[in-house]
Order: structure tokens, then C-alpha cells, then sequence
């Protein structure tokens, strides 16, 4: 029994030792994720105690304080949303704004992808990933400045371009037109991300053993059918991925999340009825009213809904396709 307890003593002195080695060996790189993780508890989690205010009566003029001293009002600010006569209207044009981007977003860069995959003149293919994926480097401000110089009624060239040829009578009041904001949007998003997530899909794609396009291709399958049955089922696991995380942030904009800035630089007030999202109603009568408990109970029901959707897409992807983020 004793010569038991010295022996498990002593494995475990040795397992000690070889983990102090290889942490001083690894110093550097545990530093890093040491600043990384500093930084998270510093600007992820700490700023998550804020989060009680959707249950108080609070007043910036109390302070940071007043967070914790503010009345307790429990759900009054989440009923007072839920009864907004805006609720339903905000609601609508979150949700069919966020859908439109899976729906046009999510497939776009695994076919642009797959599109580049197949060319065979390197430089061309490295001229339309650069281009494609620059935009993505542009903050959405300046494609806003972009998207007035090219559509804006008065001044826009795509406008001036369409009369000049006769296609339309008049310029079309794309920027303040309700009816073209989502458009508008889903296009813009697009445009400005395809070619980023774009990366992510080729390097799955470079991933893929080319023993198995050649024995196809010795075997007559066509390049159609090699993407079908070799492309695409290798890069099931990445899909899954990505679709999860875009399910899980879907109310933010999904895989392109910009639905905030969108919203806040093309909406005004004309197009109001439907660039009006819960991200810009939220911050309008959290900054501009001074309600901070009610724009904080705003944004915990879209968070609680987030986890919601990201635990869900994740247990049915995996029970579906075998593939999960965890």
C-alpha cells in the first residue's frame, strides 16, 4: 500500500515536472493567449454585468453605481418592447433583412469558390480573389459614399446612365425608396463579403486529396460530377460550420453581420418602414432618449435568441449531417 503511494507520488511529480518544462518551452505562446484572454475578460465579460440594467430603472446620472443601487423593475422594459406599437414592423424588417442575407449570402461565396477552383490560369484566378475580396477592407461609410455617388437620384451615374439610354423616364429613387432598401442591402452586403468568406471555402477546398479528381476524371466523371460527388461532400464540415455560426448571429446580418451599419448609414426617414431594425431602434432610444434599461432589455432578448438558434442549428447539424462547431 505504501509502495503504491510512493509510486503514484512519484508519476505524479514527473507528470508536474513535464508539464513546467514544456510551459516554460512554450512561454511565448502562452502569452499571447494570456493577452488574449486578458482582453476578452476585459471588453466580453466584464462589460456583461451591464446586463442587469434590463431589470432596473436605471439613470446615467447615478453612475456606474447606480447599476447596481437602481429600483428593480423586473421585466417592465422587455413587456413595454414587446407592446411598442413599432414592435411588429421591427421584428418584420429584422427578420426578412437577416433571411435574405442566408439566403443570398451564405451560398454565394461557396460558389464563387468553387467557381475559382476550376480555373486553370493562375493569374486570372488571383486577379478575381484580390479583387473580390477587397471590398471587404472598405469600411461600410465609404460604401455608402459609393453606393450615393453610383444611385443616388440627383447625381448617380447608374441613374444618369439608365435615362441616358433610354431604359427609364426618370432616376429611381433607389437610396429612399422603401421598397428597394432590402435590395439595396442584400446586394451591398454581398458585394462587400463575398470574396472574404470566399477564402475560407478554397482553403477547405485545398485541403481536398487531387488523387481523388484524377481517379474520377480516369474514371469518365465530368467536371460537374466531380464537384458534386468529390467538391462539395469535402466540404461538408466547413459548410456546417460556417451555417451554424451565420444561424447563430442571423439577427446581426448572418454571415455578412452588418445589418446594424446598414441600417443606421442607407436608412432615413423616408425609408424608414423598412430599414428600421431592432440593432438601430435600440441605439436610438438608448443614446438619443437616454432609456439605457429599456435598449438593454432590447438587446438581451436579441442575445437570449442568438444562443437560442446557435445551440439548436448546432444539435441539428450534428444529428443531420454527423458535422458540429462542438
Amino acid at each position: 500500500m505504501e509502495l503504491d503511494t510512493q509510486m503514484a507520488g512519484t508519476a505524479k511529480s514527473a507528470r508536474q515536472s513535464y508539464f513546467w518544462k514544456r510551459f516554460k518551452k512554450q512561454k511565448v505562446l502562452h502569452l499571447f493567449v494570456g493577452l488574449g484572454i486578458i482582453f476578452l475578460l476585459i471588453f466580453a465579460y466584464t462589460p456583461m454585468f451591464g446586463i442587469i440594467m434590463a431589470f432596473k430603472d436605471y439613470s446615467i446620472s447615478s453612475g456606474i453605481k447606480g447599476i447596481f443601487t437602481s429600483e428593480w423593475v423586473g421585466i417592465k422594459h422587455f413587456d413595454e418592447f414587446v407592446n411598442d406599437y413599432q414592435f411588429g414592423t421591427i421584428v418584420r424588417n429584422t427578420l426578412v433583412l437577416s433571411f435574405l442575407k442566408v439566403i443570398f449570402a451564405f451560398p454565394a461565396p461557396i460558389l464563387l469558390a468553387i467557381l475559382l477552383n476550376e480555373v486553370k490560369h493562375l493569374r486570372f484566378k488571383r486577379l478575381v480573389q484580390t479583387v473580390s475580396y477587397l471590398p471587404h477592407f472598405i469600411s461600410w461609410v465609404v460604401v455608402v459614399g459609393i453606393a450615393f455617388s453610383f444611385l443616388s437620384a440627383e447625381i448617380g451615374l447608374v441613374n444618369k446612365a439608365l435615362v441616358s439610354l433610354g431604359v427609364i423616364d426618370k432616376p429611381l429613387d433607389i437610396l429612399t425608396n422603401p421598397d428597394y432598401f432590402w435590395g439595396l442591402a442584400v446586394g451591398s452586403a454581398v458585394w462587400k463579403e463575398v470574396g472574404w468568406w470566399t477564402i475560407i471555402f478554397l482553403a477547405a477546398i485545398a485541403g481536398i486529396n487531387p488523387a481523388l479528381y484524377e481517379a474520377a476524371q480516369i474514371d469518365g466523371a465530368g467536371r460537374i460530377a466531380r464537384i458534386r460527388h468529390i467538391t462539395l461532400p469535402s466540404m461538408k464540415g466547413t459548410i456546417v460550420v460556417v451555417l451554424i455560426l451565420t444561424i447563430g448571429s442571423i439577427l446581426g446580418g448572418g454571415l455578412v453581420g452588418s445589418n446594424f451599419e446598414q441600417a443606421f448609414l442607407f436608412g432615413n426617414s423616408i425609408n424608414n418602414p423598412t430599414s428600421e431594425i431592432v440593432q438601430t431602434y435600440a441605439f436610438k432610444v438608448g443614446l438619443r432618449d437616454g432609456r439605457f434599461s429599456y435598449a438593454a432589455a432590447i438587446d438581451l432578448i436579441q442575445s437570449v435568441i442568438s444562443v437560442v438558434l446557435i445551440f439548436s442549428s448546432n444539435y441539428i447539424a450534428k444529428r443531420v449531417s454527423g458535422s458540429s462547431l462542438f
